[in-house]
């Protein structure tokens, strides 16, 4: 039974992990679309949110077999929690993928209107969180989970900065309120990514180490 219990495990992993590229491709092509206004590439996103969904449900599907047929504990009981919270995780940045993706497209059909504030730095940075994040999953590095934690006050930073970008810039031209407001709403889109790939990171540092660092960091047991 354990030895079942290992392969499912193993399985497991290999799903979670298709499911991380899948969705890191995802995002990459959100960016380039939204970077290019290219319609053909935000559609393909838009086109394939529901095979990220099926993959998600068919995930926590496992997750369940396995907790209810082997009742796993200590190690292998954290890793499939893990699991589970990654997945809606990685769902989640999957969904905004496609909101940036509707952006872009919503800003083709917008008169022209330059962002107040540098997307292509700010999204290079949160796709590199979610590579880092997914990076220490396979390798079950807690400092590169760590790292990829710090990052996060960047993030909000950015966001917090393009916030104010965004105002002066309507204040200044009440025409380009609209084009404006989506640019605003990208960020967020972003802002949001970066929250969810630590989640993860903080996720992974559970499985490794055992220690919950959200809230304070309770330390959880073996």
């Amino acid at each position: 039974m354990a030895v079942l219990m290992q392969e499912e495990l193993n399985l497991l992993k290999k799903e979670l992990l298709t499911l991380g590229a899948e969705v890191e491709g995802r995002v990459k092509l959100a960016v380039q679309a939204l970077l290019t206004i290219d319609r053909k590439l935000a559609e393909q996103v838009r086109g394939g949110d529901a095979q990220i969904d099926n993959m998600e449900i068919a995930l926590e599907e496992e997750c369940l077999k396995i907790l209810a047929l082997h009742q796993p504990v200590a190690t292998d009981l954290r890793f499939i929690v893990s699991v589970l919270k990654i997945n809606n995780d990685l769902e989640r940045v999957a969904d905004f993928a496609v909101n940036i993706a509707d952006r872009a497209l919503d800003l083709d059909a917008t008169s022209n209107v330059d962002c107040p504030y540098d997307i292509a730095t700010m999204a290079k940075l949160v796709e590199d969180m979610l590579k880092m994040a997914l990076d220490s999953l396979v390798e079950r590095d807690s400092n590169l989970a760590r790292k990829t934690i710090k990052l996060d006050d960047d993030v909000d930073n950015m966001h917090r900065e393009n916030f104010s970008r965004v105002k002066e810039a309507i204040r200044n031209v009440p025409a380009s309120m609209d084009g404006l407001i989506y640019y605003l709403s990208i960020s967020r889109y972003l802002e949001r990514m970066g929250d969810l790939a630590t989640n993860i990171a903080e996720d992974v540092v559970y499985h490794v180490d055992g220690e919950i660092i959200r809230h304070g960091g309770i330390q959880a047991s073996d």
